[in-house]
């Protein structure tokens, strides 16, 4: 059993050594700050990281508040614009009511003068038809008495009789 690597002799152990020494000083010359610099880099990020997301769960937080509160505005102004529109809206029934009355009136007036405007002229030419009919029986009746000298003379003292007694 004679294997040189399990039982190496006094040689081989010295360059193992020497070239484990120049590893190692290769290693911390240039390898390990490149590394350290590496792993720093990488803990700076994830810090950053952490920090950039406690920041964004900070806005996060921050804008879900804003929301809420421009939503509660928003609802505040949907309610006070729908409760102007329904004002409005009953503003304008009123006044369609009112006017509607006062057009109901004019036009009541309007009517009401228009039967007194007919009723009086139904009369005039009532009154008319009945002079009308008047004279002709005048005619009629003054005419048979005319006719006679004696009963014409009269008819006509007794109208001037009237004439005077009037």
């Amino acid at each position: 059993m004679n294997n040189p690597l399990v039982s190496p002799g006094l040689g081989v152990i010295f360059w193992m050594v020497i070239a484990f020494g120049i590893l190692v000083f290769i290693l911390m010359k240039w390898g390990w700050p490149v590394i350290l610099k590496a792993l720093n880099d990488r803990e700076k990020a994830i810090n950053d990281a952490l920090n950039a997301a406690e920041d964004t769960k900070k806005q996060m937080a921050q804008l879900q508040a804003n929301n809420e509160d421009m939503l509660k505005e928003a609802k505040a102004q949907r309610d006070e614009m729908l409760r102007n529109a329904r004002l409005a809206s009953e503003q304008i029934k009123e006044d369609a009511r009112n006017k509607a009355a006062v057009e109901a009136a004019r036009m009541i007036e309007a009517a009401n003068v228009n039967i007194n405007n007919e009723k009086l002229k139904a009369m005039h030419d009532l009154k008319n038809q009945i002079a009308n009919l008047s004279i002709e029986i005048a005619e009629k009746l003054i005419k048979s008495e005319l006719s006679d000298k004696q009963k014409a003379n009269e008819f006509v003292a007794r109208e001037l009789e009237n004439v005077k007694l009037n």
